[in-house]
């Protein structure tokens, strides 16, 4: 059994509104094991004898049936996301400005987003995810903010604010 943590795109933004609770059922149902939600913005862990893949493809089926919208789901093991913010390269306590974590399911659209720059932005590839960061205030409407929020990466992209990744990882040790 593997403990995961998903991360669904655009949950309660953009006119998708999900209760948690209410995720956390559909996903129950769907067979996963342990599931807790955090926050309202699709955070999830679970428990599954599944690989990554196949709890991905399984949560996007199940919250597409359940809610009647587009669900993308990105899915890691929670050691594979210790490891991602371990690897954070930038210093995260600057109070200006704001970290983040893009998680790519793509490999293409992953090496696409790497090439992106900005003078006020720092990016830099990870392994299967960009980090960022950027003066506060200026996330939606940066460059690579905006870049990031396209569209065409809707499928294959999560973004997360690095503190939000820290109280996933923490709910994870409890």
């Amino acid at each position: 059994m593997s403990r995961y943590a998903l991360f669904l795109r655009g949950v309660n933004v953009g006119g998708i509104k999900l209760k948690m609770p209410d995720v956390a059922a559909a996903l129950r149902d769907a067979g996963f094991d342990e599931v807790r939600t955090l926050l309202a913005s699709g955070n999830v862990l679970l428990d599954s004898p599944a690989k990554a893949a196949a709890v991905r493809a399984t949560a996007e089926s199940a919250l597409r049936q359940r809610f009647d919208y587009q669900a993308w789901v990105l899915v890691y093991d929670v050691d594979t996301v210790r490891e991602i913010v371990a690897a954070y390269p930038f210093d995260a306590v600057d109070p200006g400005l704001q970290s983040y974590v893009t998680f790519v399911a793509d490999d293409a659209v992953l090496a696409e987003l790497a090439e992106l720059t900005d003078g006020d932005e720092k990016i830099t590839l990870g392994d299967g995810v960009v980090y960022w960061q950027v003066p506060k205030g200026d996330t939606l409407t940066s460059p690579v903010g905006k870049t990031m929020g396209a569209k065409r990466y809707q499928s294959a992209t999560t973004t997360r604010n690095l503190r939000t990744v820290h109280k996933v990882l923490d709910s994870a040790d409890r």
